[in-house]
């Protein structure tokens, strides 16, 4: 029978295991809580490129925005939100809404997510 020395053992102790996993407990919850506002927030993006092509005055574009935040399940932002502004020959639209996502008792997470045209046409420019 060969006997092992406690010093050479290595592992994780089952209060370690323990922690470890209310990490990534913590982390899953917080996760499972925050990416549909995320998923929210680019389908808003998306909803104002599309909108900004569908309409050439700012009633029209508030309507087609209005359209389809009901067909994308956007709840946290409607037409009336946009601010709609005329550049020269462009029409630049841009979005600000906070995101309050409740975590658990008192505490919550607040995100303030913000967007524009003027940014989504500047990003492809430059690649």
């Amino acid at each position: 029978m060969v006997c092992i020395s406690s010093n050479r053992q290595r592992g994780i102790t089952l209060i370690g295991l323990v922690f470890v996993l209310a990490v990534l407990g913590v982390i899953g919850v917080l996760g499972l809580k925050v990416v549909p506002t995320v998923v929210e927030y680019y389908s808003i993006q998306k909803a104002v490129a599309s909108a900004r092509t569908a309409g050439s005055t700012a009633p029209e574009i508030r309507a087609a925005f209005d359209r389809q935040t009901d067909v994308g399940y956007i709840d946290s932002i409607s037409g009336r939100d946009l601010e709609i502004s005329k550049d020269g020959d462009s029409i630049e639209i841009s979005f600000a809404y906070p995101k309050k996502i409740p975590l658990f008792g008192p505490a919550s997470l607040l995100i303030e997510y913000e967007g524009s045209t003027a940014n989504s046409i500047a990003g492809k420019a430059t690649r």
